[in-house]
């Protein structure tokens, strides 16, 4: 499996205190996408000019050979045996927490032999198992990957099709759709949803009474559903990698304390309660 990170003691990656696995490979390119550096699935390198002491070990041993980490390598291809004896150090705490382990990206699903095997041997042994993903797949990937997880959290990011791929490269089509048939699994894993927050984007009253009317008309409805204010940490990340942070310049901003309430409101008006963050 090559991974670009692994982050122990997480938080915001399902219930819980968990260790979360970053996938490479995504087939959306979101504008602001947190981790820029897991969307090819080719190794990414890394520079951070602060950490430079101009030894000029870049020029000669490459990133093995640099003393202060200036530059780094994002990807790296871990076997199942490592990865086990990660997970386990923290099972205690895991346990403790009501966590466990969340597969993520990158999109996990663009690797299904990979990830069941992970998920597979996570559940021999009695781990909490997430998976965060685009549900950007095709169906008969998901329903393989279904009985092998407790949860999954899946993004809405537009409800219109022509946007969603303006801002991600792709339509929604297949990713709503995916919604639809996995609220339909009797016996699906929990499942749920997350909306991230974006004034300019999809924050407007069209895309919230949109997104609220469809998550209410669902055969069944996700245990929770998040609004995940817009924040640009994949801006210092385009730094370190060379390339551009929203490139075309859309108007992407935080959304305000009253907007987020007002977001609130709107999904409540469909029954739907709302977490702010997570």
């Amino acid at each position: 499996m090559r991974l670009f990170d692994i982050k122990r003691f997480a938080i915001h990656d399902g219930p819980g205190i968990r260790t979360t696995l970053f996938m490479k490979g995504c087939p959306l390119h979101c504008v602001w996408c947190h981790n820029p550096e897991g969307i090819s699935y080719e190794p990414t390198r890394l520079f951070t000019a602060s950490k430079c002491i101009h030894c000029g070990a870049h020029e000669t041993e490459g990133v093995e050979g640099c003393p202060t980490l200036a530059l780094q390598e994002a990807g790296k291809d871990w076997t199942l045996e490592d990865i086990l004896h990660t997970v386990e150090k923290e099972r205690l705490v895991m346990e403790e927490s009501g966590g466990g382990v969340t597969l993520c990206g990158g999109e996990p699903l663009m690797h299904p032999d990979a990830l069941l095997e992970v998920l597979q041997a996570l559940g021999e042994r009695g781990f909490h198992r997430t998976v965060d993903t685009t549900l950007c797949a095709p169906w008969s990937v998901v329903e393989r990957v279904m009985p092998h997880a407790e949860l999954f959290m899946v993004d809405i990011k537009h409800m219109d099709s022509a946007l969603h791929k303006k801002y991600t490269g792709v339509g929604n089509e297949l990713i709503l759709d995916n919604i639809r048939s996995f609220a339909a699994v009797n016996g699906r894993p929990q499942l749920w949803l997350r909306i991230p927050l974006i004034d300019g984007v999809n924050a407007d009253d069209v895309n919230l009474e949109a997104t609220a009317a469809f998550i209410a008309s669902l055969p069944s409805r996700p245990e929770q559903v998040n609004l995940l204010p817009y924040h640009d940490v994949g801006k210092a990340k385009h730094a370190r990698m060379g390339s551009q942070y929203n490139p075309k310049n859309y108007t992407m901003n935080v959304p305000s304390e009253e907007l987020l309430a007002h977001a609130g409101d709107v999904f409540n008006h469909y029954g739907i309660t709302t977490i702010i963050g997570g």
